[in-house]
Protein backbone atom coordinates (compact mmCIF):
# COMPACT_ATOMS: atom_id res chain seq x y z
CA UNK A 1 0.00 0.00 0.00
CA UNK A 2 1.51 3.34 -1.05
CA UNK A 3 2.43 5.61 1.94
CA UNK A 4 0.36 9.16 1.63
CA UNK A 5 2.74 11.39 3.55
CA UNK A 6 6.14 11.35 5.64
CA UNK A 7 3.85 11.03 8.49
CA UNK A 8 2.73 7.51 7.56
CA UNK A 9 6.14 6.64 7.03
CA UNK A 10 7.78 7.81 10.52
CA UNK A 11 4.00 6.01 11.91
CA UNK A 12 4.91 2.74 9.82
CA UNK A 13 8.66 2.43 10.81
CA UNK A 14 7.86 3.11 14.42
CA UNK A 15 5.58 0.11 14.99
CA UNK A 16 8.20 -1.83 13.64
CA UNK A 17 10.71 -0.46 15.98
CA UNK A 18 8.81 -0.45 18.97
CA UNK A 19 7.27 -3.70 18.29
CA UNK A 20 10.81 -5.13 18.26
CA UNK A 21 12.53 -7.37 21.00
CA UNK A 22 15.38 -5.32 20.83
CA UNK A 23 13.82 -2.07 21.55
CA UNK A 24 12.01 -3.53 24.83
CA UNK A 25 14.98 -4.22 26.23
CA UNK A 26 16.29 -0.50 25.26
CA UNK A 27 13.54 0.86 27.98
CA UNK A 28 15.21 -1.65 30.78
CA UNK A 29 17.03 0.34 33.03
CA UNK A 30 16.90 0.84 37.23
CA UNK A 31 13.61 1.89 38.28
CA UNK A 32 13.33 4.26 41.84
CA UNK A 33 11.93 2.69 45.15
CA UNK A 34 10.09 5.32 45.57
CA UNK A 35 8.71 9.04 44.06
CA UNK A 36 10.41 12.16 44.06
CA UNK A 37 6.72 13.75 44.75
CA UNK A 38 2.92 11.96 44.31
CA UNK A 39 1.26 14.94 42.08
CA UNK A 40 -2.41 16.71 43.86
CA UNK A 41 -5.50 15.05 42.04
CA UNK A 42 -8.05 17.19 43.30
CA UNK A 43 -10.69 15.12 40.98
CA UNK A 44 -12.97 12.93 42.22
CA UNK A 45 -14.07 9.63 41.38
CA UNK A 46 -17.37 7.84 40.87
CA UNK A 47 -17.98 5.55 44.03
CA UNK A 48 -20.95 3.52 42.20
CA UNK A 49 -18.34 3.19 38.66
CA UNK A 50 -15.70 1.93 41.20
CA UNK A 51 -18.39 -0.25 43.05
CA UNK A 52 -19.04 -1.87 39.66
CA UNK A 53 -15.50 -2.24 38.52
CA UNK A 54 -14.73 -3.78 42.17
CA UNK A 55 -17.49 -6.52 41.39
CA UNK A 56 -16.07 -7.23 37.69
CA UNK A 57 -18.13 -5.36 35.48
CA UNK A 58 -16.37 -2.33 33.39
CA UNK A 59 -18.34 0.40 31.52
CA UNK A 60 -17.27 2.82 29.64
CA UNK A 61 -19.57 4.92 27.36
CA UNK A 62 -23.02 2.94 26.61
CA UNK A 63 -20.55 -0.39 26.74
CA UNK A 64 -20.35 -2.90 29.35
CA UNK A 65 -18.22 -5.87 29.92
CA UNK A 66 -18.22 -8.14 32.74
CA UNK A 67 -15.41 -9.75 33.57
CA UNK A 68 -13.11 -10.61 37.04
CA UNK A 69 -10.22 -11.03 34.68
CA UNK A 70 -10.69 -8.41 31.99
CA UNK A 71 -9.72 -8.79 28.46
CA UNK A 72 -7.44 -5.42 27.86
CA UNK A 73 -8.24 -5.73 24.19
CA UNK A 74 -11.63 -7.41 24.08
CA UNK A 75 -12.92 -8.30 20.95
CA UNK A 76 -16.16 -6.42 19.82
CA UNK A 77 -15.60 -3.98 22.33
CA UNK A 78 -14.52 -0.03 20.54
CA UNK A 79 -11.56 1.63 20.61
CA UNK A 80 -13.08 4.26 22.61
CA UNK A 81 -13.67 1.50 25.27
CA UNK A 82 -10.03 0.25 25.22
CA UNK A 83 -8.93 3.66 25.34
CA UNK A 84 -10.45 3.95 28.29
CA UNK A 85 -9.91 0.56 30.35
CA UNK A 86 -5.96 1.25 29.04
CA UNK A 87 -6.05 4.60 30.42
CA UNK A 88 -6.74 3.47 33.58
CA UNK A 89 -8.07 7.16 34.52
CA UNK A 90 -10.76 4.89 36.59
CA UNK A 91 -8.40 4.25 39.47
CA UNK A 92 -10.16 7.23 40.99
CA UNK A 93 -13.52 5.72 41.30
CA UNK A 94 -12.00 2.69 43.03
CA UNK A 95 -10.28 5.27 45.33
CA UNK A 96 -13.95 6.43 46.08
CA UNK A 97 -15.13 3.69 46.96
CA UNK A 98 -11.86 3.41 49.23
CA UNK A 99 -10.88 0.38 51.71
CA UNK A 100 -8.48 -2.11 51.53
CA UNK A 101 -10.89 -4.18 48.78
CA UNK A 102 -10.50 -1.30 46.23
CA UNK A 103 -6.48 -1.23 46.74
CA UNK A 104 -5.98 -4.51 46.20
CA UNK A 105 -8.57 -4.50 43.06
CA UNK A 106 -6.50 -1.52 42.06
CA UNK A 107 -3.55 -3.34 42.59
CA UNK A 108 -4.65 -6.92 41.02
CA UNK A 109 -5.54 -4.87 37.36
CA UNK A 110 -2.22 -3.01 37.60
CA UNK A 111 -0.29 -6.41 37.70
CA UNK A 112 -2.41 -8.25 35.17
CA UNK A 113 -1.95 -5.09 32.62
CA UNK A 114 1.85 -5.54 33.64
CA UNK A 115 1.82 -8.97 32.44
CA UNK A 116 0.45 -8.59 29.17
CA UNK A 117 1.12 -5.25 28.48
CA UNK A 118 4.84 -4.29 29.70
CA UNK A 119 6.20 -4.21 26.26
CA UNK A 120 4.94 -1.84 23.47
CA UNK A 121 1.15 -2.25 22.36
CA UNK A 122 -0.27 -0.24 19.17
CA UNK A 123 -3.15 0.81 21.10
CA UNK A 124 -2.12 0.36 24.93
CA UNK A 125 0.82 2.62 24.61
CA UNK A 126 -0.62 4.99 22.36
CA UNK A 127 1.20 8.36 23.60
CA UNK A 128 -2.67 9.49 24.27
CA UNK A 129 -3.44 6.57 26.18
CA UNK A 130 0.05 6.16 28.03
CA UNK A 131 -0.15 9.30 28.74
CA UNK A 132 -3.74 9.36 30.72
CA UNK A 133 -2.31 5.40 32.26
CA UNK A 134 1.04 7.36 33.36
CA UNK A 135 -0.78 9.95 35.02
CA UNK A 136 -3.02 8.02 36.89
CA UNK A 137 -0.32 6.03 38.27
CA UNK A 138 1.35 8.48 39.66
CA UNK A 139 -1.75 10.52 40.51
CA UNK A 140 -3.40 7.55 42.46
CA UNK A 141 0.24 6.27 44.16
CA UNK A 142 -0.69 6.42 47.37
CA UNK A 143 -4.29 4.86 47.04
CA UNK A 144 -2.74 1.70 45.41
CA UNK A 145 0.59 1.16 45.85
CA UNK A 146 1.64 2.70 49.13
CA UNK A 147 0.33 0.00 51.23
CA UNK A 148 1.57 -2.53 48.86
CA UNK A 149 4.30 -4.95 49.24
CA UNK A 150 7.92 -4.57 47.78
CA UNK A 151 7.39 -7.22 45.26
CA UNK A 152 4.36 -5.06 43.45
CA UNK A 153 5.82 -1.64 44.20
CA UNK A 154 9.47 -3.09 42.12
CA UNK A 155 6.94 -4.44 39.37
CA UNK A 156 5.11 -1.31 39.52
CA UNK A 157 7.79 1.42 39.22
CA UNK A 158 9.61 -0.25 36.56
CA UNK A 159 6.83 -0.96 34.51
CA UNK A 160 6.27 2.97 35.17
CA UNK A 161 9.72 3.71 33.95
CA UNK A 162 9.74 1.76 31.09
CA UNK A 163 6.47 4.08 30.05
CA UNK A 164 7.59 7.10 30.45
CA UNK A 165 10.87 6.22 29.16
CA UNK A 166 9.25 4.98 25.57
CA UNK A 167 6.81 8.20 26.27
CA UNK A 168 10.09 10.90 25.77
CA UNK A 169 11.29 8.66 22.80
CA UNK A 170 7.95 9.11 20.66
CA UNK A 171 6.56 12.66 21.39
CA UNK A 172 5.65 14.53 20.07
CA UNK A 173 4.12 11.93 17.45
CA UNK A 174 1.34 9.21 17.97
CA UNK A 175 -0.94 11.82 18.95
CA UNK A 176 -2.62 15.11 18.51
CA UNK A 177 -4.72 17.63 19.74
CA UNK A 178 -5.95 17.20 23.54
CA UNK A 179 -4.30 13.76 23.32
CA UNK A 180 -0.99 15.18 22.86
CA UNK A 181 -1.65 18.14 25.53
CA UNK A 182 -2.54 14.63 28.17
CA UNK A 183 1.08 13.16 27.00
CA UNK A 184 2.88 16.08 27.28
CA UNK A 185 1.61 16.69 30.59
CA UNK A 186 2.06 13.43 31.84
CA UNK A 187 5.72 13.45 30.90
CA UNK A 188 6.40 16.51 32.19
CA UNK A 189 5.09 15.20 36.02
CA UNK A 190 6.55 11.97 35.61
CA UNK A 191 9.94 14.49 35.26
CA UNK A 192 9.02 15.73 38.71
CA UNK A 193 8.15 12.24 40.23
CA UNK A 194 11.05 10.06 38.92
CA UNK A 195 14.19 10.49 40.79
CA UNK A 196 17.15 11.07 38.33
CA UNK A 197 14.58 12.00 35.25
CA UNK A 198 14.13 15.66 35.55
CA UNK A 199 15.16 16.08 31.75
CA UNK A 200 11.61 14.32 30.80
CA UNK A 201 10.21 17.57 32.92
CA UNK A 202 12.31 19.91 30.45
CA UNK A 203 11.56 17.97 26.93
CA UNK A 204 7.84 18.09 28.03
CA UNK A 205 7.40 21.79 28.99
CA UNK A 206 9.63 22.76 25.67
CA UNK A 207 6.96 20.87 23.52
CA UNK A 208 4.18 22.16 25.30
CA UNK A 209 5.44 26.15 24.72
CA UNK A 210 4.88 25.07 20.91
CA UNK A 211 1.73 23.00 21.07
CA UNK A 212 -0.06 25.78 23.09
CA UNK A 213 0.02 27.92 20.65
CA UNK A 214 -2.02 26.15 18.16
CA UNK A 215 -4.62 24.34 20.67
CA UNK A 216 -5.30 27.43 22.96
CA UNK A 217 -6.30 30.53 20.51
CA UNK A 218 -5.98 34.28 20.91
CA UNK A 219 -9.97 34.02 22.62
CA UNK A 220 -9.24 31.16 24.74
CA UNK A 221 -10.73 28.63 22.51
CA UNK A 222 -9.66 25.63 20.96
CA UNK A 223 -9.20 24.49 17.67
CA UNK A 224 -11.47 21.18 17.73
CA UNK A 225 -14.40 24.13 18.73
CA UNK A 226 -15.43 21.10 20.90
CA UNK A 227 -16.19 22.82 25.01
CA UNK A 228 -15.60 19.42 26.11
CA UNK A 229 -12.10 19.23 24.40
CA UNK A 230 -11.34 22.81 25.44
CA UNK A 231 -12.40 21.55 29.43
CA UNK A 232 -10.29 18.27 29.13
CA UNK A 233 -7.12 20.62 27.86
CA UNK A 234 -7.86 23.48 30.52
CA UNK A 235 -7.97 20.23 33.02
CA UNK A 236 -4.54 19.35 31.77
CA UNK A 237 -3.43 22.71 32.49
CA UNK A 238 -4.55 23.08 35.43
CA UNK A 239 -2.79 19.50 36.01
CA UNK A 240 0.53 20.79 35.12
CA UNK A 241 0.54 23.41 37.08
CA UNK A 242 -0.10 22.19 40.14
CA UNK A 243 2.02 19.38 39.69
CA UNK A 244 5.00 22.01 39.32
CA UNK A 245 4.22 24.06 42.23
CA UNK A 246 3.90 20.98 44.35
CA UNK A 247 7.05 19.90 43.13
CA UNK A 248 8.89 23.42 43.54
CA UNK A 249 9.36 24.35 40.37
CA UNK A 250 8.48 27.67 38.54
CA UNK A 251 5.40 27.70 36.36
CA UNK A 252 5.78 29.08 32.92
CA UNK A 253 4.36 31.94 31.69
CA UNK A 254 3.32 30.52 28.63
CA UNK A 255 1.29 28.29 30.78
CA UNK A 256 -0.30 30.48 32.99
CA UNK A 257 -1.27 32.36 29.53
CA UNK A 258 -2.51 29.76 28.28
CA UNK A 259 -5.00 29.03 31.41
CA UNK A 260 -5.64 32.43 32.17
CA UNK A 261 -7.40 32.50 28.51
CA UNK A 262 -9.22 29.23 27.98
CA UNK A 263 -10.95 29.41 31.55
CA UNK A 264 -13.41 32.60 30.43
CA UNK A 265 -13.77 30.88 27.27
CA UNK A 266 -15.26 27.51 29.28
CA UNK A 267 -17.63 29.93 30.58
CA UNK A 268 -18.56 31.60 27.62
CA UNK A 269 -19.63 27.93 26.36
CA UNK A 270 -21.77 27.16 29.98
CA UNK A 271 -25.44 27.35 30.16
CA UNK A 272 -27.38 28.83 33.20
CA UNK A 273 -28.05 25.09 34.17
CA UNK A 274 -23.95 25.02 34.75
CA UNK A 275 -23.33 22.41 31.57
CA UNK A 276 -21.75 22.93 28.54
CA UNK A 277 -23.15 23.79 25.09
CA UNK A 278 -23.56 21.04 22.67
CA UNK A 279 -21.41 21.94 19.88
CA UNK A 280 -19.42 20.00 17.35
CA UNK A 281 -19.28 16.66 19.60
CA UNK A 282 -19.71 18.39 23.06
CA UNK A 283 -21.85 16.91 25.97
CA UNK A 284 -23.61 18.95 28.78
CA UNK A 285 -21.08 17.44 31.36
CA UNK A 286 -21.35 17.76 34.95
CA UNK A 287 -22.05 21.26 36.37
CA UNK A 288 -20.11 20.65 39.65
CA UNK A 289 -16.92 19.39 37.83
CA UNK A 290 -16.57 22.43 35.51
CA UNK A 291 -17.33 24.79 38.72
CA UNK A 292 -14.33 23.00 40.38
CA UNK A 293 -12.45 23.03 37.30
CA UNK A 294 -12.94 26.72 36.85
CA UNK A 295 -11.89 27.14 41.14
CA UNK A 296 -8.83 25.44 40.39
CA UNK A 297 -7.92 27.47 37.20
CA UNK A 298 -8.64 30.33 39.45
CA UNK A 299 -9.09 32.55 36.15
CA UNK A 300 -10.76 35.97 37.06
CA UNK A 301 -11.96 37.33 33.70
CA UNK A 302 -15.33 37.54 32.79
CA UNK A 303 -16.89 35.25 29.80
CA UNK A 304 -16.64 36.96 26.40
CA UNK A 305 -19.40 37.85 24.41
CA UNK A 306 -17.78 36.94 20.96
CA UNK A 307 -15.04 34.94 20.03
CA UNK A 308 -13.79 35.88 16.87
CA UNK A 309 -11.43 33.03 16.68
CA UNK A 310 -13.39 29.83 18.25
CA UNK A 311 -16.39 31.14 16.09
CA UNK A 312 -19.00 31.71 19.08
CA UNK A 313 -21.16 34.53 20.04
CA UNK A 314 -23.11 34.77 23.51
CA UNK A 315 -26.02 37.24 23.63
CA UNK A 316 -27.76 37.44 26.81
CA UNK A 317 -30.29 39.74 28.07
CA UNK A 318 -32.58 39.42 31.84
CA UNK A 319 -32.50 35.15 32.14
CA UNK A 320 -31.94 34.27 28.36
CA UNK A 321 -29.34 33.11 27.11
CA UNK A 322 -28.64 32.35 23.58
CA UNK A 323 -25.41 30.60 22.17
CA UNK A 324 -24.41 30.49 18.15
CA UNK A 325 -22.33 28.70 16.64
CA UNK A 326 -20.66 30.94 13.89
CA UNK A 327 -17.35 29.32 13.12
CA UNK A 328 -15.79 26.67 10.80
CA UNK A 329 -16.03 22.89 11.34
CA UNK A 330 -13.30 21.37 11.94
CA UNK A 331 -11.69 18.64 9.76
CA UNK A 332 -12.32 15.06 9.16
CA UNK A 333 -13.49 12.77 11.63
CA UNK A 334 -14.54 15.57 13.98
CA UNK A 335 -16.29 17.70 11.56
CA UNK A 336 -19.74 18.58 12.46
CA UNK A 337 -22.15 20.11 10.68
CA UNK A 338 -23.67 22.80 12.33
CA UNK A 339 -22.80 26.50 11.38
CA UNK A 340 -25.27 28.84 12.55
CA UNK A 341 -26.76 26.61 14.85
CA UNK A 342 -28.24 28.42 17.89
CA UNK A 343 -29.42 27.18 21.56
CA UNK A 344 -31.33 29.07 24.31
CA UNK A 345 -31.54 28.70 28.24
CA UNK A 346 -33.50 30.91 30.08
CA UNK A 347 -32.80 30.44 33.35
CA UNK A 348 -31.83 27.01 34.68
CA UNK A 349 -33.52 25.35 32.11
CA UNK A 350 -32.63 24.98 28.34
CA UNK A 351 -35.32 25.55 25.87
CA UNK A 352 -33.64 25.10 22.29
CA UNK A 353 -30.87 22.60 21.72
CA UNK A 354 -28.62 20.80 19.36
CA UNK A 355 -28.61 17.06 19.71
CA UNK A 356 -25.70 16.42 21.28
CA UNK A 357 -23.27 13.47 20.95
CA UNK A 358 -22.38 10.18 22.57
CA UNK A 359 -18.80 9.72 22.61
CA UNK A 360 -17.22 6.73 21.81
CA UNK A 361 -20.54 6.41 19.75
CA UNK A 362 -20.66 3.74 16.89
CA UNK A 363 -22.48 3.61 12.95
CA UNK A 364 -24.60 5.06 12.49
CA UNK A 365 -24.75 7.44 15.17
CA UNK A 366 -21.37 8.39 15.27
CA UNK A 367 -22.33 9.81 11.55
CA UNK A 368 -25.85 10.61 12.71
CA UNK A 369 -25.29 13.13 15.30
CA UNK A 370 -22.52 15.09 13.35
CA UNK A 371 -25.35 15.73 10.44
CA UNK A 372 -26.79 18.61 10.04
CA UNK A 373 -30.14 17.48 10.61
CA UNK A 374 -28.81 17.39 14.16
CA UNK A 375 -28.56 20.58 14.84
CA UNK A 376 -31.04 23.92 15.73
CA UNK A 377 -30.08 25.59 11.67
CA UNK A 378 -31.46 25.09 8.35
CA UNK A 379 -30.76 22.56 5.89
CA UNK A 380 -31.26 22.20 2.10
CA UNK A 381 -32.78 18.60 0.56
CA UNK A 382 -31.09 16.87 3.44
CA UNK A 383 -28.01 17.64 2.60
CA UNK A 384 -25.21 18.41 5.23
CA UNK A 385 -23.72 21.64 4.96
CA UNK A 386 -20.17 20.75 6.02
CA UNK A 387 -19.32 17.18 4.12
CA UNK A 388 -18.88 14.30 7.24
CA UNK A 389 -18.15 11.15 5.26
CA UNK A 390 -15.02 10.15 3.88
CA UNK A 391 -16.28 10.89 0.67
CA UNK A 392 -14.59 14.16 0.56
CA UNK A 393 -14.23 17.80 2.54
CA UNK A 394 -16.94 20.18 1.37
CA UNK A 395 -17.17 23.04 4.24
CA UNK A 396 -18.08 26.54 4.09
CA UNK A 397 -15.50 28.73 2.57
CA UNK A 398 -16.88 31.96 4.07
CA UNK A 399 -19.28 32.77 7.28
CA UNK A 400 -19.85 36.00 8.21
CA UNK A 401 -20.43 37.40 11.05
CA UNK A 402 -21.43 40.94 12.73
CA UNK A 403 -22.54 42.14 16.22
CA UNK A 404 -24.62 45.45 16.86
CA UNK A 405 -26.07 46.45 20.35
CA UNK A 406 -27.74 49.40 21.82
CA UNK A 407 -29.75 49.71 25.30
CA UNK A 408 -29.42 46.44 26.14
CA UNK A 409 -30.98 44.88 22.68
CA UNK A 410 -28.33 42.71 20.93
CA UNK A 411 -28.11 41.47 16.95
CA UNK A 412 -26.75 39.37 15.37
CA UNK A 413 -26.43 38.89 10.94
CA UNK A 414 -24.60 35.51 10.09
CA UNK A 415 -24.35 33.98 6.70
CA UNK A 416 -22.49 30.60 5.52
CA UNK A 417 -21.81 29.71 1.99
CA UNK A 418 -21.87 25.65 3.05
CA UNK A 419 -24.63 25.22 -0.06
CA UNK A 420 -22.90 27.33 -2.10
CA UNK A 421 -21.13 23.97 -4.19
CA UNK A 422 -24.15 21.57 -4.49
CA UNK A 423 -26.30 24.55 -4.94
CA UNK A 424 -25.46 27.79 -5.33
CA UNK A 425 -27.44 29.30 -2.30
CA UNK A 426 -26.34 30.70 0.46
CA UNK A 427 -27.87 30.90 4.63
CA UNK A 428 -28.42 33.79 5.86
CA UNK A 429 -29.44 33.90 9.55
CA UNK A 430 -30.42 37.17 11.73
CA UNK A 431 -31.49 37.34 15.16
CA UNK A 432 -32.34 39.58 17.45
CA UNK A 433 -32.31 39.72 21.58
CA UNK A 434 -34.47 42.14 23.00
CA UNK A 435 -33.32 43.79 26.06
CA UNK A 436 -35.57 41.92 28.69
CA UNK A 437 -34.77 38.68 27.19
CA UNK A 438 -38.80 37.71 26.41
CA UNK A 439 -38.53 38.50 22.96
CA UNK A 440 -36.29 36.58 20.64
CA UNK A 441 -36.32 37.20 16.49
CA UNK A 442 -34.97 35.20 13.84
CA UNK A 443 -35.09 35.11 9.95
CA UNK A 444 -33.49 32.46 8.14
CA UNK A 445 -33.08 33.09 4.16
CA UNK A 446 -31.52 31.47 1.20
CA UNK A 447 -30.03 33.70 -1.39
CA UNK A 448 -28.32 32.06 -5.07
CA UNK A 449 -25.55 33.11 -5.58
CA UNK A 450 -24.23 30.88 -8.18
CA UNK A 451 -25.32 28.33 -10.28
CA UNK A 452 -25.97 25.43 -8.75
CA UNK A 453 -24.74 22.10 -9.84
CA UNK A 454 -28.01 20.91 -8.69
CA UNK A 455 -31.05 23.12 -8.28
CA UNK A 456 -32.10 22.86 -4.91
CA UNK A 457 -35.80 22.09 -4.04
CA UNK A 458 -36.61 21.93 -0.06
CA UNK A 459 -35.68 23.24 3.16
CA UNK A 460 -36.17 22.27 6.67
CA UNK A 461 -35.17 24.90 9.72
CA UNK A 462 -34.95 22.67 13.16
CA UNK A 463 -35.79 23.56 16.58
CA UNK A 464 -34.62 20.82 18.49
CA UNK A 465 -36.05 21.00 22.26
CA UNK A 466 -34.56 20.05 25.33
CA UNK A 467 -36.03 16.62 26.93
CA UNK A 468 -37.33 18.22 29.98
CA UNK A 469 -39.28 20.64 27.27
CA UNK A 470 -43.19 19.84 26.41
CA UNK A 471 -44.78 21.35 22.90
CA UNK A 472 -47.89 21.87 21.22
CA UNK A 473 -48.93 23.07 18.14
CA UNK A 474 -51.84 25.42 17.87
CA UNK A 475 -54.97 24.44 15.90
CA UNK A 476 -53.95 26.82 12.74
CA UNK A 477 -50.38 25.42 12.75
CA UNK A 478 -48.49 28.99 12.50
CA UNK A 479 -47.34 28.69 16.46
CA UNK A 480 -46.01 26.34 18.87
CA UNK A 481 -46.46 26.67 22.69
CA UNK A 482 -43.52 25.38 25.02
CA UNK A 483 -43.99 25.08 27.95
CA UNK A 484 -40.21 24.09 30.37
CA UNK A 485 -40.56 22.92 33.58
CA UNK A 486 -40.98 26.00 35.79
CA UNK A 487 -44.39 26.12 34.00
CA UNK A 488 -42.84 29.13 31.90
CA UNK A 489 -44.18 29.29 28.71
CA UNK A 490 -42.55 30.49 25.57
CA UNK A 491 -44.81 30.79 22.07
CA UNK A 492 -42.83 29.82 18.48
CA UNK A 493 -44.61 31.62 15.86
CA UNK A 494 -42.99 31.73 12.16
CA UNK A 495 -43.98 32.71 8.50
CA UNK A 496 -42.68 31.89 4.96
CA UNK A 497 -42.99 27.57 5.88
CA UNK A 498 -45.62 25.06 7.14
CA UNK A 499 -44.58 24.78 10.86
CA UNK A 500 -44.96 20.78 12.45
CA UNK A 501 -43.72 18.63 15.68
CA UNK A 502 -41.68 16.13 15.40
CA UNK A 503 -39.75 13.24 17.12
CA UNK A 504 -35.94 13.48 18.05
CA UNK A 505 -33.36 12.04 20.28
CA UNK A 506 -31.48 13.90 22.74
CA UNK A 507 -27.87 12.65 23.70
CA UNK A 508 -26.40 15.44 25.74
CA UNK A 509 -27.14 13.60 28.61
CA UNK A 510 -23.86 11.84 30.51
CA UNK A 511 -26.20 8.83 31.31
CA UNK A 512 -28.34 7.73 28.49
CA UNK A 513 -30.16 8.68 25.26
CA UNK A 514 -33.26 10.89 25.89
CA UNK A 515 -36.10 10.96 23.39
CA UNK A 516 -37.14 14.47 23.25
CA UNK A 517 -39.01 16.49 20.28
CA UNK A 518 -38.45 19.22 17.57
CA UNK A 519 -40.00 22.31 16.43
CA UNK A 520 -40.02 21.87 12.46
CA UNK A 521 -40.57 24.86 9.93
CA UNK A 522 -40.02 23.75 6.09
CA UNK A 523 -40.74 25.08 2.64
CA UNK A 524 -40.29 25.36 -1.04
CA UNK A 525 -37.32 26.96 -2.54
CA UNK A 526 -37.57 29.16 -5.60
CA UNK A 527 -34.14 29.74 -7.28
CA UNK A 528 -35.56 32.36 -9.28
CA UNK A 529 -36.91 34.54 -6.59
CA UNK A 530 -35.21 36.89 -4.05
CA UNK A 531 -34.74 35.85 -1.73
CA UNK A 532 -35.01 31.69 -2.73
CA UNK A 533 -36.35 31.52 0.56
CA UNK A 534 -37.43 33.03 3.95
CA UNK A 535 -38.56 31.99 6.99
CA UNK A 536 -39.32 35.12 9.89
CA UNK A 537 -39.75 33.64 12.95
CA UNK A 538 -40.57 35.16 16.85
CA UNK A 539 -39.53 33.09 20.37
CA UNK A 540 -41.55 34.40 22.95
CA UNK A 541 -42.17 34.45 26.64
CA UNK A 542 -46.10 34.31 27.53
CA UNK A 543 -47.17 36.82 29.37
CA UNK A 544 -48.19 36.75 32.93
CA UNK A 545 -45.62 33.99 33.36
CA UNK A 546 -43.17 33.81 35.82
Amino acid sequence: MQLRSLGDLRTSLGKLLYGSPIYGMSLAGRAPGELALVPPDPWPGDAAQGGAILGGEFQFFDETVNAERVAWQAVGTSEAWRVALNGFEWLKDLRAVGGDAARRRARTLIDDWIEHHDNWHELAWRPDVLGRRLYAWLGQHDFFCASADDAFRKRCFASLTRQAKHLSRALPGGAAGEGRIVAIKALAVAGLCVPGHEGWRQQALKLLDGELAGQILPDGGHPSRNPATLMAVLRHLVDLRGALLAGGREVPPMLHAAIERAAPMLRMLRHGDGGLALFNGAGEEQGAAIDMLLTQADARARPPTSAPYAGFERLTANRALVLVDVGPSAAGEAAHAGTLSLEMSVGKERLIVNSGARPGAREPWSTAQRATAAHSTLIVDDTNSTEITSRGRRAPTFIHCERQEADGAIWLDTAHDGYMANFGLEHRRRLYLAADGDDLRGEDSLHRIGDPATPASQFVIRFHLHPAVTASLARDGGAALLRLPSGAGWRLRATGGTMSLGETVYLGAMDRMRRSEQIVVGGEIDANAAPAAEVRWALTRLENET
